[in-house]
C-alpha cells in the first residue's frame, strides 16, 4: 500500500499518473497530488480519481515515494520548504527535473535515498524512454519502485554513474527533437520535389514509425537494417552516400556532445 506523492501536476506528471492507473497495480487512492493550479487539480481528480491538495505539505504527509516534477528553477525553494517533513519521513525522493544533480536534492530536502531519472517527452503516449541512476542510500526495493513508476510511461535504463545522466539527457532526453528536425527536412526536400505538403508529411512521418518499429522488433542492429535496405547502385545507396560524405556521423557526434556539455553546465550552475 505504497503512497506516492507528485509534487506539481503538468504533463509529465500527468503521463505517469496515467500509466500507473492504466496498469492497474497502483490505486488512485493512493497518489496525492499537488499543484497551485486549480484547474490542474480538478483535471487530474476527474480524469484519475487521484488525491489532490493546493499544499504541499498536505501531499507529502504520508508518502513513502514523492515525486519532483517541479521546474529545475523552483526545486530548491520547494524542496527547502518541505525539508523538515522529508527529513523525518525519509521517502524515496524521485526528480524528474532536468539538471538538478543528486547531492544537491539530498542537501535540499533531508533525504538520503534519491533517484535522479531524466525522461522524454514521448512519455506522454507512454513510448518513453527514461535514463534513471540511484544515490547509494537507494534500497533494491526503492530502485523497483523508481523503475516501476517510470516503466509506466516505456522503457528505463538504469546507468552506473551520475555523469552518464548527462549523456542520457543528449542521446534520449532531447533525441525527439533531432528526429522531429530530419522529419522537418524530409518533408522540406520531398516538397522541393514535387510532392504537396500533405503527401511529404504523411509518407515521413509514417516512415520514421515504420522505420522505428523495425528497428524495436528486429534480432539484428540499425546497421545491419541499414546495409540490408541499401542495394549496391540502387536510389537509397545515393542518398546515404551524400549523407555520409556530408559528414551526417560527426555532425551528430559533435550535436550530442554539445548537449551532453550543456546538461553538466546546468546541473552546475543549479546547485549553487
Amino acid at each position: 500500500m505504497t503512497q506516492i506523492a507528485f509534487i506539481g501536476g503538468g504533463n509529465m506528471a500527468t503521463s505517469i499518473i496515467g500509466g500507473l492507473i492504466r496498469q492497474g497495480d497502483t490505486k488512485a487512492s493512493l497518489i496525492h497530488v499537488a499543484d497551485p493550479n486549480a484547474g490542474q487539480r480538478q483535471a487530474l481528480q476527474k480524469d484519475f480519481g487521484v488525491q489532490v491538495h493546493e499544499d504541499n505539505q498536505e501531499a507529502i504527509a504520508k508518502a513513502d515515494v514523492v515525486i519532483m516534477a517541479v521546474k529545475p528553477q523552483v526545486m530548491k525553494t520547494v524542496l527547502e520548504t518541505l525539508q523538515a517533513t522529508l527529513s523525518k519521513r525519509q521517502p524515496l525522493l524521485i526528480s524528474i527535473a532536468a539538471g538538478i544533480n543528486v547531492a544537491s536534492l539530498q542537501s535540499w530536502s533531508g533525504c538520503k535515498a534519491v533517484v535522479r531519472c531524466m525522461p522524454n517527452t514521448p512519455a506522454l503516449l507512454s513510448l518513453g524512454a527514461t535514463g534513471l541512476f540511484g544515490s547509494k542510500e537507494v534500497s533494491i526495493d526503492q530502485r523497483n519502485m523508481a523503475d516501476a513508476l517510470l516503466r509506466a510511461v516505456g522503457l528505463t535504463v538504469w546507468v552506473k554513474t551520475e555523469a552518464e545522466i548527462d549523456a542520457v539527457t543528449a542521446v534520449s532526453g532531447s533525441g525527439p527533437a533531432y528526429f522531429f528536425l530530419l522529419m522537418e527536412a524530409m518533408i522540406e526536400a520531398g516538397q522541393q520535389l514535387g510532392l504537396s505538403e500533405q503527401t511529404a508529411t504523411k509518407l515521413t512521418l509514417q516512415t520514421a514509425l515504420g522505420a522505428g518499429q523495425m528497428a524495436l522488433n528486429s534480432d539484428v542492429g540499425p546497421a545491419e537494417l541499414r546495409r540490408r535496405v541499401t542495394s549496391p547502385g540502387g536510389t537509397t545507396e545515393q542518398a546515404i552516400g551524400r549523407f555520409e560524405d556530408a559528414g551526417l556521423r560527426q555532425i551528430v557526434a559533435t550535436a550530442l556532445k554539445a548537449a551532453s556539455d550543456r546538461a553538466a553546465e546546468l546541473s552546475r550552475q543549479l546547485a549553487d
